[in-house]
């Protein structure tokens, strides 16, 4: 299984601790039982660090009009909101919830040229919150295929996610598929795409980067 190279310090770092923690544990006066149980759960723990790292190797949905997904999750939100940060227009939101369990690696929906990039500090609100979208630690990228097709794309960290990794700067041309950063442990990630294109997906669907078509440019 290959692992994401942000994961390697933390896999490293949580498997000492762990170790050292057995160790102390192992020469303490406790119950058998006690210690198995310890002992098991920080064999979860790194078991669950290692596998939030995964990097799966998957074929990309590749398609001129394509709107990939760039997370695996749930579709939590799909609405007309007016985007403030970039557009300063009515756009269509589409929002993707990724729990701990799935892949947080995130990947750009379609070829096109990073127009815009920026971090924002922020707070940390459980990633369903509606709040969390313009309150939250995030970074949002705009990424433009042509003239009247482009998206602002928001990673959006939540009450687990305490980092959000983005690799787009602008200037970048990049492709559909090719990996744009990841977010640490629990977050969502939001579209704001033009209001005329086909949505793809309905409320509560779950979907998996590189290959749910969200969305169709018209």
């Amino acid at each position: 299984m290959k692992f994401h190279k942000e994961g390697y310090s933390v896999i490293g770092t949580t498997f000492i601790v762990l170790a050292l923690l057995s160790v102390g544990i192992w020469f303490m006066q406790l119950f058998p039982y006690v210690k198995y149980f310890l002992f098991f759960g920080f064999f979860v723990l790194l078991s669950w660090t290692v596998y939030f790292f995964r990097y799966p190797e998957r074929p990309i949905n590749k398609g001129d009009n394509n709107v990939l997904s760039t997370a695996d999750g749930k579709i939590v939100v799909i609405e007309e909101v007016l985007e403030e940060e970039y557009f300063n227009e009515k756009r269509l939101m589409i929002s993707v919830f990724m729990s701990p369990m799935n892949v947080h690696i995130n990947w750009y929906p379609f070829n096109g040229e990073v127009k815009y990039a920026k971090y924002h500090p922020g707070r940390y609100f459980i990633a369903y919150n509606p709040k969390s979208s313009e309150h939250n630690e995030r970074t949002s990228v705009v990424v433009e295929k042509e003239d009247g097709k482009d998206v602002l794309i928001r990673q959006v960290a939540g009450v687990m996610a305490r980092r959000v990794v983005c690799y787009s700067k602008k200037g970048d041309v990049v492709n559909q598929g090719e990996e744009m950063g990841m977010i640490k442990f629990g977050s969502r990630i939001d579209f704001f795409l033009p209001l005329d294109v086909k949505v793809n997906v309905k409320m509560g669907q779950k979907v998996t980067a590189q290959q749910t078509v969200i969305a169709y440019f018209s």
